[in-house]
């Protein structure tokens, strides 16, 4: 095939209990990072590196998916399946073989990833390396490095082993893996029809012994919003400039600034960063401070909120701090 890549696979399965109760009505792509769902980040991006043809494994709340990336505007043509057991993330990506041709070259993304990784070069050392497999990694804090996957690799970025969630005594590299893969179409070789299968268990392994498994550095930003404190500190970034996509504009003030859609009374005080979703009903005299409120959530007169994640169409009558709201749950953080 030739050079240009146009195809993707978004790993969109998941149940992202780890964000619950905010995904108990939710599925996890569609959680807002300052009003937008992250997959529509995530297909954005794709679009303006000329991927334009994407394909989802969905589950969890699959109609919520489907409903909102059939007919969408972001230059993606969507496609998917919708998968009766969750079969792992090789699994997922074995029942989409039908989507890319032999000999193809393609993306594989996760719908939690928030980045902006330079994938134009990732696809330029892929194609070079002649490997099966090639891994976006980012180097780290060698602190964090028990709380990830790191790999090892060559003097020429090829992987020579792999360490989940090493000790940082124990950790070789300040390298891990971020989920982002450009694989060959030879990747569904090593993948079985029908069973559970999991890319760091069963697929990378074979591929190492091989040498078939390369990398490239990610120099820019990559997070993701797999829990309620990693979701805290995505939105953050995107207030500190860390992180760079389209969004509603920043208000600032003299004591914080807000992204919002919705319409905001003058005595409203902000302190730190936080979002408002659309159609949000905010009263007399409210204070929000470092937090992330999503959409048709009223907020009555007088009520401080500080430090929380209010999930959409909740009522909030009284002060909240430290608080995740959704689905008529709460829980403290």
């Amino acid at each position: 095939m030739g050079d240009v890549i146009t195809k993707a696979m978004v790993m969109s399965a998941g149940m992202g209990s780890r964000l619950e109760p905010l995904t108990l009505q939710v599925p996890k792509p569609l959680v807002p990072v300052c009003n937008r769902p992250v997959m529509d980040i995530l297909f954005e991006s794709l679009s303006k590196i000329g991927i334009n043809k994407v394909v989802c494994n969905t589950y969890y709340l699959a109609d919520q998916i489907i409903d909102r990336y059939q007919n969408n505007d972001l230059g993606v043509e969507f496609n998917y399946i919708t998968e009766e057991t969750l079969s792992g993330t090789a699994g997922g990506l074995k029942k989409c073989q039908f989507f890319f041709e032999k000999g193809e070259d393609f993306v594989v993304l996760s719908a939690d990833g928030l980045t902006n990784a330079d994938i134009k070069k990732g696809i330029e050392v892929h194609k070079q390396s002649g490997a099966i497999a090639t891994i976006g990694v980012k180097r780290i804090a060698k602190n964090e490095v028990s709380h990830f996957g790191v790999v090892v690799t060559d003097e020429n970025g090829f992987i020579t082993e792999f360490q989940e969630k090493p000790s940082v005594e124990d950790a070789k590299s300040d390298c891990i893996n971020t989920g982002i893969y450009i694989f060959n179409y030879k990747i569904f070789d090593y993948i079985p029809e029908n069973t559970f299968y999991d890319f760091a268990k069963n697929v990378f392994p074979k591929l190492l012994l091989e040498k078939q498994i390369n990398t490239f550095v990610i120099e820019d930003y990559w997070s993701d919003i797999g829990t309620l404190e990693q979701y805290k500190i995505s939105t953050q970034d995107v207030f500190m400039g860390n992180c760079k996509f389209e969004h509603a504009k920043i208000v600032s003030t003299s004591t914080g600034s807000c992204i919002t859609n919705s319409e905001i009374p003058e005595d409203t005080e902000f302190v730190g960063n936080s979002t408002i979703g659309k159609n949000c009903k905010i009263g007399k005299n409210v204070t929000v401070a470092n937090s992330i409120i999503w959409d048709n959530v009223t907020i009555k007169d007088n009520v401080k909120i500080s430090d929380c994640i209010i999930a959409s169409n909740e009522v909030v009558d009284s002060d909240l701090t430290n608080k995740v709201v959704g689905c008529n749950k709460l829980i403290t953080v």
